[in-house]
């Protein structure tokens, strides 16, 4: 995705301004309504992205389409504008709430699976995620069958690879290059 390392860097400046003005869980919940308002519309995206649309005309539109967030999330919505940097606001979003995730301790684990989770399972994956990164976590599931079986966990930067096709592919390297 384009613009990562802006979307990053915008997202912490408003955590910091959400922060100092203790509406920083108010926010978060802002971000995940444009996260989603944006991501589930595809005329919106087009409409943010457009070289053509007057930035003063977007802005009214989001002002009106999220007419009742916080003001440091109005603020966000701004500055992106002034900088020509609209087109950023669901990956702000999105990095928002990673941010303030980890600012509160949390994280999102994203197991994929070839089949879907148990509850015992779940519980299980949760309890090693906390002990290895210290942090309590959600689980994300995906369903992919071609992984055979086994699982695929993603926590931050961490990737554990424990799935039977990647098993068959190392053992397929070995014999190949053995």
């Amino acid at each position: 995705m384009t613009g990562t390392r802006a979307a990053v860097r915008y997202a912490k400046a408003i955590l910091s301004l959400a922060q100092e003005q203790n509406v920083a869980n108010e926010v978060n919940g802002d971000m995940k309504i444009i996260r989603k308002t944006i991501a589930d519309n595809k005329e919106l995206q087009a409409f943010l992205q457009s070289p053509v649309i007057k930035s003063d005309i977007k802005k009214a539109s989001l002002k009106e389409i999220f007419s009742t967030v916080n003001s440091a999330t109005t603020g966000l919505i701004d500055v992106l504008i002034d900088n020509k940097r609209v087109g950023l606001l669901e990956a702000t979003a999105e990095k928002y709430m990673i941010q303030y995730d980890l600012v509160m301790g949390k994280q999102v684990a994203k197991v994929t699976t070839a089949i879907p989770l148990t509850k015992e399972l779940e519980s299980k994956i949760l309890a090693k995620v906390k002990e290895l990164t210290g942090n309590e976590a959600t689980i994300e599931n995906t369903v992919d069958e071609s992984i055979l079986g086994g699982f695929i966990l993603r926590v931050g930067d961490l990737q554990y690879n424990a799935s039977v096709a990647q098993k068959l592919q190392n053992l397929k390297r070995e014999l190949i290059y053995n």
